[in-house]
């Protein structure tokens, strides 16, 4: 049985951390779909600025919104749309066969709102407004901002990825906006099935922390901290507070390991899909990973509800200088920073295209 297929059964979905119009024109998505055991995916800045930039494939497009009077973030989101209907349409079937467990695709507010909690309130509902598709999550990072946003946004019905989240506190942070947000859904005796998850991010622990670290602890940080997390998030899923949720019709908010590509070339190009098998949660896959994986993956095993090893490898680290609550905050500061200046590049990508399309004035014009 191919190693996708092995996670799949164990209870967790693969996700594609990647869309491009290239791979939904060709039929590398629907193959990924059919082969690979794909079951959602998740889109950001970065991923479309490299998809738009990479090639003329949205040229055409670009040019005829242009002319239709759409520029910057408004052309941009429609052109994101279109891509993300289409991939929206192709997990359709596996967003109602799994009771709408599965079968997502994200699309971001900007980054230019992640301090700004009525912004991303008014920018998710126009996103999921505009998307017109069921299965489509509107991510948020989880900053102190945005935890505000989140909750409102699930009062509101909308379905939430919330992304940016580096510790088990970050994720408590977004799991308790979350059950606020469906409680007051039940206080108001509204539909409890909103949709959402939360992203934790692995890998750039370890990027920013192996320089500290002796050799025995490198890439062992993100692994610990996800096993932390893991707990945290079986034991909610077990509190007496959730099952009341889950009673009266509340949809479990999944646990999503986002930034799981292998960074250092030294370390095993598998190494966060491997050490992450856990039912009940989502493990995120740039199309290298995914590749790899499906080619020489091996399961070494599942998380352990309890954490595991989590604390004890937590306080070796801790003990080697890294002050992990710190970094944490960092990580995330670092990393909406860096989602802005995608943003920006984005922008700009979008401008210079829209300009380069534009037909010339004719000669009779220039110059009145």
């Amino acid at each position: 049985m191919k190693s996708t297929r092995q996670l799949h059964d164990l209870g967790q979905s693969l996700w594609l951390d990647n869309i491009t119009r290239t791979l939904l024109d060709d039929g590398t998505l629907a193959r990924y779909i059919a082969e690979d055991s794909i079951t959602g995916l998740t889109s950001n800045p970065s991923i479309f600025d490299a998809a738009i930039g990479g090639g003329e494939a949205y040229d055409a497009a670009i040019h005829a919104k242009t002319l239709a009077g759409l520029a910057g973030e408004a052309l941009f989101t429609e052109l994101a749309l279109e891509d993300l209907r289409r991939a929206a349409d192709l997990f359709r079937p596996v967003f109602d066969a799994t009771d709408q467990a599965d079968g997502w695709v994200s699309m971001e507010v900007s980054p230019l709102l992640a301090v700004d909690t009525a912004g991303s309130i008014a920018a998710a509902r126009q996103i999921h407004d505009q998307a017109q598709r069921a299965n489509l999550f509107v991510k948020i990072p989880g900053t102190p901002q945005g935890i505000a946003a989140i909750e409102q946004a699930i009062f509101l019905g909308i379905p939430i990825n919330v992304t940016l989240l580096f510790s088990c506190a970050h994720y408590q942070a977004a799991a308790e906006a979350y059950l606020r947000g469906i409680e007051r859904r039940l206080a108001a005796g509204l539909d409890l099935r909103v949709g959402s998850v939360a992203s934790l991010f692995i890998s750039r622990w370890d990027v920013a922390g192996n320089a500290q670290l002796p050799t025995e602890l490198q890439h062992k940080l993100g692994i610990a901290v996800a096993r932390q997390t893991y707990r945290a998030y079986r034991d909610l899923l077990a509190s007496t507070r959730w099952q009341k949720l889950a009673a009266a019709g509340a949809k479990p908010q999944r646990l999503l390991w986002a930034s799981t590509g292998t960074k250092d070339p030294a370390a095993p190009d598998t190494l966060y899909v491997s050490a992450l098998a856990a039912p009940d949660t989502i493990n995120t896959l740039p199309e290298k990973t995914l590749h790899a994986f499906a080619d020489h993956g091996r399961l070494q095993g599942v998380m352990p509800a309890d954490g595991g090893d989590a604390e004890a490898v937590l306080a070796q680290i801790t003990g080697a200088g890294v002050d992990v609550p710190t970094l944490a905050a960092k990580l995330q500061q670092d990393g909406a920073q860096s989602f802005v200046k995608s943003w920006q590049q984005l922008m700009q990508r979008i401008a210079e295209k829209s300009g380069a399309l534009k037909p010339a004035p004719p000669a009779s014009a220039i110059g009145t």
